[in-house]
């Protein structure tokens, strides 16, 4: 194939000093035509596979399992005619009328004002939520029967949508099961448009997820329970400074030692120049320490217990005003475990964030031992003066006194046994305090009679 070609070649000079010259060459083919045509084939091609890949994914969503079978019998009717077979031609006829049937409860799916709402977003464990679904026809005709999906966490519920004229509403309550801790999203809601028979469906998802957070039983503990000294007044150490508030001794001055604590009295009895020295004060620093793996548990309900025990230690610290910090193993790779170490430590700045977070978490196998744990944070979080380290039965005497030894010799260890086939009993081990309760209000009273 040869193509008639046309060329022109232009020469400019332009005389310089540096005697520049250009050559530019025109080239003009009839071959143009024939890209243009290749190009528009190519487009329409990939037009064609855009619109069949809809096409295919609408009938996906559209059409039933039933559906399928319903299509499988009309698919067959024309071989049912060829050859005579009366069983294929009544059963394509059938089917083929359920289709014309089914089409028109597809129509009006997108005629629904959809509102759900929630009394609370919080709740504790062990009851339920109910909220109001509402259904309001937006559009000027009668729309059909239909059904709405509202997802709830993991689980489906569906809610039937009787015939709804113009403007009408349709009002339904549905019951969100809160039995457990955990974290329940409710949505994306779905209207479902299908026809009696569940040939075909329409669906339409809305955007709205409403997020419910199921937060840890928890018991009251007094403010004076644990024996802790309020925040303002301050835990006294071994440590001698020359100005704090709680008052230690009188010595004799030495350069250097400021001129506002020099004790007149003892300086007139003496006859030299005496200082007083204090005891230097901390704030009590409380610290949550929360077991998170798996095997340091027997069971489900010892987990449940000591998340249960964190938040009511927790909630008591918060509104005491207290400076505390709660943190828990963070989730390590198996691929990493002897290489990577980390903690999470949850939000304290109220007892709803404090809650919700204790809401989320769950056991692993991929979390760090309790003493990895205790020995990251105590070198990541200063100024620790109490430590409350909860974990489950399987926890042996000799890993709870272990725990003495990742902490520093100033802070003080209560351990937190959860085990309900306990009685509940305190008992100190070389040092570390321990609590074995059975069910949580034991915590409360053993914490009470410690402080007593």
């Amino acid at each position: 194939m040869s193509f008639e070609t046309e060329s022109r070649i232009s020469r400019t000079s332009t005389s310089t000093s540096t005697s520049t010259k250009t050559h530019t060459r025109y080239s003009t083919t009839r071959s143009g035509t024939l890209i243009g045509a290749v190009v528009w084939w190519v487009r329409a091609g990939r037009a064609v596979r855009v619109r069949s890949k809809a096409t295919v994914q609408w009938v996906r969503e559209t059409v039933t399992p039933a559906g399928w079978v319903v299509v499988a019998a009309v698919a067959l009717l024309p071989v049912g005619l060829v050859f005579g077979w009366a069983e294929l031609i009544v059963a394509g006829f059938v089917a083929a009328a359920l289709l014309l049937i089914a089409l028109p409860f597809l129509m009006g799916g997108r005629s629904y004002s959809v509102d759900f709402t929630l009394p609370v977003d919080r709740v504790v464990a062990g009851g339920e939520v109910t909220g109001t679904l509402r259904v309001t026809n937006i559009s000027k005709r009668l729309e059909l029967p239909g059904r709405i999906d509202v997802p709830i966490g993991q689980g489906l519920t569906d809610v039937h949508v009787p015939l709804m004229r113009a403007g009408a509403v349709h009002d339904d309550f549905v019951t969100v099961p809160a039995f457990q801790r955990g974290v329940i999203d409710v949505g994306p809601i779905t209207t479902v448009r299908t026809d009696p028979l569940g040939v075909l469906k329409r669906e339409v998802a809305w955007a709205d997820v409403h997020r419910l957070f199921v937060h840890p039983v928890t018991v009251s503990i007094p403010s004076t329970s644990a024996g802790f000294v309020r925040d303002l007044e301050g835990n006294p150490t071994s440590d001698i400074v020359d100005s704090d508030i709680s008052f230690h001794a009188i010595r004799e001055y030495a350069p250097g030692d400021g001129q506002r604590n020099v004790h007149w009295k003892s300086t007139a009895k003496t006859g030299k120049l005496m200082v007083r020295q204090f005891e230097e004060s901390r704030r009590s620093r409380l610290a949550i320490a929360l077991s998170l793996r798996a095997d340091e548990y027997a069971s489900d309900e010892e987990f449940e217990m000591a998340v249960s025990a964190a938040g009511s230690l927790g909630i008591r610290a918060i509104r005491d005003g207290r400076d505390v910090v709660a943190f828990a193993s963070d989730e390590i790779p198996e691929f990493a475990r002897g290489s990577i170490r980390s903690i999470r430590t949850f939000t304290v700045l109220s007892t709803r964030t404090f809650l919700d977070d204790l809401s989320a978490i769950a056991s692993s196998g991929n979390a760090m031992p309790l003493e990895d744990v205790c020995a990251l944070a105590s070198q990541v979080i200063p100024d620790i003066s109490i430590a409350f380290v909860i974990c489950g039965s399987t926890m042996t005497s000799a890993r709870l006194h272990a725990l003495t030894l990742k902490f520093p010799a100033a802070v003080s260890i209560v351990a937190v046994l959860c085990d309900p086939a306990s009685a509940p009993k305190f008992r100190d081990l070389s040092g570390t305090g321990v609590l074995t309760i059975g069910v949580l209000d034991d915590f409360r009273s053993l914490l009470a009679r410690r402080a007593g």
